[in-house]
């Protein structure tokens, strides 16, 4: 697959996650972050899990339940976290600081030196989050914001070590995604019960709000997102994270009456950009567009579309 084409549907990702904000809101019980995350999670992976019909071996067993946390089992709690506790646009915006995590994650374990490019696009990324969290500071709520902040972080985490592993020999990404789906669900069901007690009751709109969550924004996506990283570098794919604020910011003013001042447009505005810019990558001599996806779970090369280089941490 080119280069360019890929980067389109990994960007399906962001996008589908950008609607997960409005679908908690409106449509699912109130105040049940960790049933959420359970209900996206757990079906979603065994439905994979079944098409795939590939278990972890050996090493990637302890693998795959690093990854499964990082990126389901702490991602999905926190991430609903934030979204029953602040408006969506901006809890999805917040989450626009994952390429500046990544970049630094990066350098830590992949040996990746940051670009001058890529700092840059990431401070600008930050610089717009910061334009929208403090012209709606009187609407933001701090656990909400840290919330936020720290499911990033975790994801961020998720993608650079997924990168770094690979997958192991004859795993395709549809297997990679349904264990970390299984596993993340399965930490999180225990908590769910310890702290929420048992399932509440589902309405009709509660049950098609989860299957929602489940197949399209969730099994689908993150098979997208992580065949996506296989082909990209983890900064280009992180680099797509702002179209999910984008996309909830647009999905609120549009089917939630939510507004957005011109400083908070224009902070919309330079996350876009730097997700654009950070698909420019310059290509080096004898670097194909694209590859295979890795089969060695050796540290991967730095450079995109090298068979050594695998998927990574989920979306949002």
């Amino acid at each position: 697959m080119k280069r360019p084409a890929a980067v389109l549907l990994t960007a399906l990702a962001p996008i589908s996650w950008g609607t997960t904000y409005a679908v908690t809101t409106e449509f699912l019980p109130a105040d049940r972050p960790l049933f959420t995350g359970l209900m996206r999670a757990l079906p979603a992976g065994l439905v994979l899990l079944a098409l795939a019909r590939v278990l972890p071996r050996g090493a990637w067993w302890g693998k795959a339940a690093v990854l499964g946390a990082l990126n389901i089992g702490a991602f999905f709690p926190l991430l609903f976290l934030s979204a029953y506790r602040m408006p969506g646009g901006m809890a999805a915006v917040v989450s626009s600081v994952g390429p500046l995590f990544v970049v630094g994650l990066s350098a830590l374990l992949l040996g990746q030196r940051p670009t001058a490019r890529s700092l840059i696009t990431g401070a600008v990324a930050a610089f717009g989050v910061s334009l929208v969290v403090l012209q709606a500071a009187g609407a933001l709520d701090p656990v909400g914001v840290l919330a936020a902040l720290a499911s990033t972080a975790s994801m961020s985490a998720g993608t650079v070590l997924t990168k770094r592993w690979g997958r192991p020999d004859g795993v395709g990404p549809l297997a990679l995604t349904a264990w970390q789906l299984t596993i993340g669900g399965l930490l999180i069901a225990p908590l769910a019960l310890l702290a929420e007690g048992a399932p509440p009751a589902l309405d009709g709109r509660a049950i098609g709000g989860y299957l929602y969550l489940a197949l399209a924004n969730t099994a689908v996506s993150y098979w997208l997102w992580f065949r996506g990283i296989g082909r990209l570098t983890a900064t280009q794919v992180t680099f797509l994270s702002p179209l999910s604020p984008l996309t909830a910011a647009v999905v609120g003013w549009a089917a939630l009456g939510q507004t957005l001042t011109p400083v908070q447009l224009a902070g919309m505005a330079l996350a876009f950009g730097a997700t654009v810019a950070g698909q420019l990558r310059p290509r080096t001599a004898g670097e194909p567009f694209s590859g295979p996806a890795a089969s060695s779970p050796r540290l991967p090369s730095t450079t995109a579309g090298r068979p050594t280089g695998r998927p990574s941490g989920v979306g949002w």
